[in-house]
């Protein structure tokens, strides 16, 4: 039997219906859940390791982080065909992300979560962990990156972004679809991750401000950020990639400040580009230094700059990184 290695972070998969505060909450270590599931050992040797009981919110970068180095020295020190990581669905994208942009192997890792907790008759944590190994035994899933599935359905952490609240297919990749699927205990792949990348860092600088263009929004919140002594900042501008006038200006005093601006769009789906000329369009941004980054979205670029300062400050490298 192969040998796969759980990682238990927490989230919904782990919680059951609380009776004082009438909310779910977490309840089970990762040995209580795999009794839970003993199909799962049928499948293949499985070493539990309980990383923790965070609901999805309370996962930080930092933890984010020391994830990734806790995996990298387990796997470094004994051979496992494959790992899963169940986590909360509220940041498990950007886990996920930060799991791909730092660890360089070839075997399957692929992160899981739960819409439906323990206590719920249609609870979707067990078939999701099934659905897991079997990615895990599967040769043609090695090489792929962090891959995320939930629902039977493996999309690229690089891509998948959570689309609804709380139904069990809320992952989706919006801009190139899904990698493939599970089905009948089969893995069906349809083409490979866009992009596969590694940032090779030993710190993560976790003081990276996000924050989200609206019509007539003016530059105090940007002059707040770069004050307040950010190293770095994403916006999420509108469509493209533009902002208002007085919105441009609080990205240029950021700019001045010495201060890296990554550029996204709060559309959840397409690129950032800078092909209009107006006032705070993406032309003028493109020309005072702004960062474009390609197809992710605001919370992913956010652990991308996160990771990338870690390494360099230098605005061309930077660029370099995310382009």
């Amino acid at each position: 039997m192969k040998n796969i290695l759980v990682v238990f972070t927490g989230g919904t998969f782990s919680m059951m219906l609380d009776e004082k505060t009438g909310g779910a909450v977490p309840r089970f270590s990762g040995k209580e859940l795999l009794r839970k599931i003993p199909e799962a050992k049928k499948l293949a040797k499985i070493t539990c390791y309980d990383f923790g009981k965070y609901p999805g919110p309370h996962m930080t970068p930092e933890l984010m982080f020391k994830l990734s180095q806790t995996i990298k020295k387990i796997i470094s020190k004994k051979k496992f065909d494959g790992v899963i990581v169940t986590h909360g669905t509220d940041t498990l994208e950007e886990t996920a992300y930060l799991l791909d942009l730092t660890i360089k192997t070839e075997i399957p890792i692929v992160v899981i979560g739960s819409i439906k907790n323990s206590s719920e008759q249609d609870w979707d944590g067990p078939q999701n962990l099934i659905d897991a190994i079997y990615i895990c035994l599967n040769q043609n899933c090695k090489n792929l990156g962090v891959l995320v599935c939930l629902n039977g359905e493996i999309n690229a952490a690089s891509e998948v972004t959570k689309i609804y609240t709380e139904q069990i297919d809320g992952f989706r990749s919006l801009d190139f679809g899904a990698l493939g699927f599970v089905q009948n205990e089969k893995i069906i792949l349809n083409r490979s991750p866009r992009k596969l990348e590694t940032i090779n860092t030993k710190k993560i600088i976790t003081n990276v401000d996000l924050l989200t263009v609206y019509a007539g929004m003016d530059e105090k919140f940007f002059k707040y950020s770069a004050d307040s002594k950010t190293k770095g900042l994403v916006v999420e501008a509108l469509g493209v990639g533009n902002v208002p006038p007085a919105a441009f200006k609080g990205i240029k005093y950021v700019i001045e400040k010495n201060i890296p601006v990554v550029l996204v769009s709060r559309c959840p789906a397409g690129e950032t580009l800078d092909i209009y000329g107006y006032p705070g369009a993406g032309k003028w941004l493109n020309k005072i230094g702004v960062i474009f980054a390609d197809y992710l979205n605001g919370q992913k670029a956010r652990i991308k700059l996160m990771l990338a300062l870690g390494m360099t400050k230098d605005s061309e490298k930077l660029k370099k990184i995310f382009s």
